[in-house]
């Protein structure tokens, strides 16, 4: 399970280059910055296999590995009413035995390819993941032809799952920061698929092997599925090997999942609040549905994101870490999903200045909501929105993923490489635009983790009423 906010702690060394302290007179001798440049993004060829599989190669010849994602299109939205969060149990189940090969033998042999085998799940889709030295890609693939067609869901590998899934949502639920995300998706979107984060006792508990294997074979479909390669091959030779490998994919008798419908949102005045009893924090999360991947304004909405909490001299970090010193890593960030965005707001502060943290955020929000952006903001959060993706992209296995998630949002491979364009050439017109639309702080669903009587005391004042989380 990965934290969302994660990426942000990770791109801070980046953000730094592109955003000096306000206070600080950088030395006159420093060159200026070079002119922007959208990423070049890799050449991808598609093509289309008689059973319905899509397939998107991406070769990018030099370091000997391939990077590999076979994507499945239905994650937690694929999941029974009864059963929230099974896609999770579905995803770390799937690799773990096939009509060929047991769990020991399909670790070993993808420990012998020089690469590991993970399997994730999101609201939107199923993820098996790879990299290998590329001499073992004809193994690699085969492996996952025969996890997409024949695993097997033995019981004690499946209860072995169990038992891992619960422990991990057990130390999760130690972790505010889990706490919160968790509210906040509940509050913001209820039943909706889109409100899951990760899979409940209950579910965990009532699992079956013999459940899995009925919702394998029914999600794990050729015309449901997207093979992602990239990394050092031929694509002539690789279309033979899929082919050969795949083609024999067949779908289950059984009706597919139902894509997730776009979800219900309205906003409250009331505080969601998690009672963490004695703790020294306030764990404030704030958030709103936003521009996703496939609306013309994502760009903008991302480089008005930056701008406000979403890098190393961001206005909001600016604020209440560097000027007031209330928190140590504050952030935001856009997330994108299939039928929406998530602009997303992220603050632990000390206990006595949970009011005053929360009566900065907001003015930040609205801030952004209500006043033009400086050019010299704009032009920081482009560089480092460009420079973050150029990063990110020299793995071979994030761009793997970065195509998977595309076509999960149905979008073109090309948007890899257009995105950069995008937002190379956002104007403070599309940012406050922006800002306008999505960034008002009567917009935002408000969460907070902590000691409740802190937490009432301290969010009083602002006329807010109290529910606890469900």
């Amino acid at each position: 399970m990965k934290t969302p906010f994660r990426a942000f702690a990770l791109t801070v060394l980046a953000a730094a280059v592109f955003a000096a302290p306000k206070d600080k007179v950088l030395p006159k001798d420093l060159p200026a910055y070079g002119a922007m440049k959208p990423v070049a993004a890799p050449t991808v060829a598609q093509m289309r296999l008689a059973n319905g599989m899509t397939v998107w190669l991406a070769p990018t010849p030099g370091f000997p590995k391939i990077a590999f994602a076979l994507v499945i299109r239905s994650g937690y939205s694929g999941d029974p009413k009864d059963r929230p969060g099974l896609a999770d149990l579905l995803a770390s189940t799937v690799t773990q035995g096939t009509s060929k090969q047991s769990a020991k033998q399909i670790a070993e042999a993808i420990a012998a390819a020089g690469g590991d085998l993970n399997g994730d799940a999101t609201p939107d889709a199923i993820y098996i993941t790879t990299s290998v030295l590329a001499e073992h890609a004809g193994a690699a693939l085969s492996l996952l032809s025969e996890i997409a067609s024949s695993a097997t869901f033995a019981d004690e590998e499946v209860e072995i799952a169990k038992s891992n899934a619960a422990s991990a949502l057990e130390a999760n639920e130690a972790e505010p920061g889990f706490l919160g995300r968790r509210a906040l998706y509940r509050a913001m979107f209820g039943d909706h698929p889109y409100g899951i984060i990760a899979p409940t006792r209950e579910s965990i508990k009532q699992t079956t092997a013999a459940e899995l294997r009925a919702e394998y074979a029914r999600r794990f479909r050729p015309d449901r599925a997207l093979l992602v390669a990239t990394g050092d091959f031929e694509s002539a030779d690789f279309e033979k090997t899929i082919r050969a490998d795949f083609g024999s994919w067949r779908s289950a008798a059984s009706a597919a999942p139902a894509e997730p419908a776009a979800p219900a949102y309205s906003t409250s005045r009331t505080v969601v609040y998690v009672p963490r009893p004695n703790s020294v924090q306030t764990a404030l999360y704030l958030g709103a549905v936003a521009a996703n991947e496939a609306q013309p304004d994502y760009a903008a909405a991302e480089v008005a994101n930056a701008m406000y909490g979403g890098m190393f001299g961001s206005r909001l970090i600016d604020n209440i870490r560097e000027d007031k010193g209330y928190t140590y890593s504050p952030g935001s960030r856009l997330v994108s999903r299939s039928q929406a965005g998530i602009l997303a707001t992220r603050a632990d502060v000390r206990n006595p200045v949970t009011g005053a943290s929360f009566n900065e955020i907001t003015y930040e929000l609205n801030r952004m909501a209500t006043t033009a952006p400086e050019d010299s903001e704009i032009d920081r959060a482009r560089r480092y929105l460009l420079g973050s993706i150029a990063i990110r992209l020299q793995a071979r296995a994030a761009v793997a993923r970065s195509l998977a998630n595309l076509w999960v949002s149905s979008l073109p491979p090309a948007e890899l490489g257009a995105l950069t364009e995008k937002i190379s050439k956002v104007t403070a017109a599309d940012v406050q635009a922006a800002g306008r639309k999505y960034f008002p702080a009567s917009r935002m669903t408000v969460v907070a983790v902590g000691d409740e009587k802190v937490i009432k005391e301290e969010l009083a004042p602002f006329g807010v009423e109290f529910t606890k989380a469900k």
